[in-house]
């Protein structure tokens, strides 16, 4: 008789499975080919590790992200319980310092006695048992071939990117300022404010800035939510002033006026040492951002510490194959969780890692399946990845749209969607009482 299930996958989707099943009394298995291989796009050798921004965005449940987080908080998330314990400021967000927070997943993972690490590549699916497929937008290309010739559907490309980190020493806070925007928070944020030629001539070198070779890609094939700088800057003179350089809200000390744009910076680690600039995701090729967004007033003198890099990723049409448990459809055996469903984010991986651990644990002695409401932000993701009826499933991050909504004619927006927050909470709690499989 199987005892254990696999888990493929030491990210934040597979580390949160691993625990949910643990949790229940059941042995894992939890595959990492760290250390002996690495991805483009890693370099620890810990859990977890975060290879984007060290946002976990929106801490307020009126935000949808935020509701996420909290629903997760109430059944027992590791990941969620990592991340409040390694936070940084960073106003009405969570962030988290990096290091310390891999640090802190891996050591909560390896001190479980229910769960056995193997540091191997997996270049297929185990045979017997349960599997829980969490590697991943960067997974392996071996395992990449298996799971194309086990689904039978063509893999969907495109490329993420990564901002590039700056030490707070190197900025020049004589033209720069710490603010939040509409003064709502603390002053977390450091601002660079542009004007109006100081814009225009940056926008002019990012846009006919040298790009790094991008290799097998539809160069058109991004998502919005992690768009390089340089090509949402192509799509028109102010799209960067609407965008992640808009200035609303961000009064300049000196004028008490808005600026022209301004460029925020967060910040990356604990100490306060490290900065990250928001939305800068880039394929630029190293120099030239250097050169490039010294341009930016505040950063003539930047020491950039890590530079902004695409890295490939890879995600399955989950309408087609998975179920709201992130099941295989044609396999009762196998699930999938993280990125590689086509849920876009972190929170979101986390949460898709934890419906899968929890049905996978459940099913395993033969108990029901575990379906989560779509008026809680859980069961509105699980749905959305699993809703054959959507035509060009695209990454998604969670968001109020995707949940089923409650009646009310609220017409304050913050409002209405904290009555849907409040009430999707209230159904977490019941609902996990009544399901009682999901308690730990």
């Amino acid at each position: 008789m199987i005892e254990y299930i696999n888990v493929i996958g030491a990210g934040l989707a597979g580390c949160e499975a691993a625990w949910q099943i643990a949790q229940r009394g059941i042995r894992v298995k939890l595959y990492e080919m760290k250390p002996t291989a690495y991805s483009p796009a890693h370099q620890k050798d810990t859990f977890a590790e975060l290879v984007c921004s060290n946002s976990f965005r929106s801490a307020q449940i009126e935000n949808a992200v935020g509701l996420l987080k909290e629903e997760m908080r109430i059944l027992g998330s590791v990941i969620m319980e990592c991340a409040d314990a390694t936070r940084v400021p960073a106003g009405g967000a969570l962030a988290v310092d990096r290091t310390q927070f891999s640090e802190k997943v891996t050591e909560r993972i390896k001190s479980n006695s229910n769960i056995e690490i193997i540091n191997e590549e997996v270049i297929s699916i185990p045979r017997g048992g349960k599997t829980i497929i969490a590697t991943g937008p960067l997974t392996s290309k071996k395992l990449s071939d298996h799971l194309g010739k086990l689904l039978g559907e063509e893999y969907l490309h495109f490329f993420d990117a990564a901002a590039p980190i700056v030490t707070c020493e190197s900025i020049n806070m004589d033209r720069a300022f710490k603010a939040a925007r509409y003064q709502k928070g603390t002053d977390d944020y450091i601002n660079c404010p542009m004007n109006r030629k100081e814009y225009e001539n940056f926008l002019k070198e990012l846009v006919n800035a040298e790009e790094a070779e991008v290799k097998d890609l539809d160069r058109e094939i991004v998502f919005e939510g992690c768009m390089p700088i340089e090509v949402m800057a192509k799509r028109g003179v102010d799209t960067l002033r609407y965008g992640p350089l808009k200035p609303v809200g961000l009064l300049e000390p000196a004028t008490g006026k808005e600026a022209y744009a301004v460029v925020q910076l967060r910040q990356d680690n604990a100490e306060g040492t490290l900065f990250n600039m928001v939305g800068f995701q880039t394929r630029l090729k190293w120099p030239e951002q250097r050169r490039v967004f010294r341009l930016i007033p505040g950063l003539e003198n930047a020491e950039f510490i890590r530079y902004g890099v695409m890295h490939k990723n890879t995600f399955i049409k989950s309408p087609q194959l998975l179920d709201p448990t992130y099941k295989l459809t044609k396999n009762p055996d196998v699930y999938f969780a993280g990125q590689i469903t086509g849920v876009e984010g972190y929170v979101e991986s986390v949460s898709s890692g934890l419906v899968a651990g929890i049905n996978a644990a459940v099913t395993i002695n033969g108990g029901k399946e575990i379906v989560f409401p779509r008026n809680t932000a859980i069961g509105a993701l699980a749905n959305y990845i699993s809703n054959n009826t959507v035509r060009d499933f695209q990454p998604m991050n969670i968001n109020f749209g995707l949940m089923e909504r409650i009646e009310n004619k609220i017409r304050d927006k913050r409002k209405r969607n904290y009555n849907t927050a409040m009430v999707a909470l209230e159904t977490i709690k019941r609902f996990g009482k009544g399901s009682g499989e999901i308690g730990n």
